[in-house]
């Protein structure tokens, strides 16, 4: 029995086009003549300009998934949206929409930029812009949100703060003192 090995092939050299702009005597191809590319380029192959990556615009953010035949313990944390359909245990961080499907379980806190719940949430919504509790939800815990719409059929126990806090105790200290001044001026 002969073994042998097949010698192998030295590397070809990938040497890259130069980048440089064709010649202002470079002839563009014509195509109304019966000319092809290749013809074309082995004439005169200064008249091809190189080729450049054009950047694609912003992708649009992808959508994770856990299917509703799994069930999942860690933590979720990143940008993207997610939809889960089965069963999560852990806190759920990401710069996008969350999706508890119907059906599905979600035993954590979440913080995400929409919230949307179907299913079971047993935790607490932080600081969410946007919160969907839709009719065949049963939420266990506080909500912190901008907005909350909440369908007739859902169920929630817990605290809900709604509206942007952030800014209405300066608002409502403002309104007081410009209050006082008017009361004080008129007197």
């Amino acid at each position: 029995m002969a073994i042998w090995k097949d010698p192998t092939q030295p590397k070809k050299d990938t040497a890259l086009f130069p980048q440089a702009e064709p010649s202002p005597a470079a002839a563009p191809i014509n195509p109304t003549r019966n000319e092809t590319a290749s013809a074309a380029m082995s004439t005169n192959p200064e008249s091809i300009s190189p080729v450049r990556a054009v950047p694609a615009s912003s992708p649009a953010m992808k959508e994770s998934i856990i299917a509703s035949d799994l069930t999942i313990e860690g933590k979720i944390q990143g940008a993207g949206h997610v939809r889960i359909a089965g069963r999560f245990k852990g806190d759920v961080d990401v710069k996008g929409d969350l999706t508890v499907e119907q059906g599905a379980k979600l035993d954590g806190s979440v913080k995400a930029d929409k919230v949307i719940v179907s299913g079971e949430l047993d935790g607490n919504i932080n600081s969410a812009s946007r919160v969907e509790l839709m009719a065949t939800c049963a939420m266990n815990g506080d909500i912190k949100a901008d907005t909350l719409t909440v369908a007739s059929g859902s169920r929630l126990r817990g605290r809900v703060e709604c509206g942007n806090w952030d800014n209405a105790p300066a608002k409502r200290e403002s309104s007081d003192a410009s209050k006082h001044e008017a009361a004080n001026t008129a007197a």
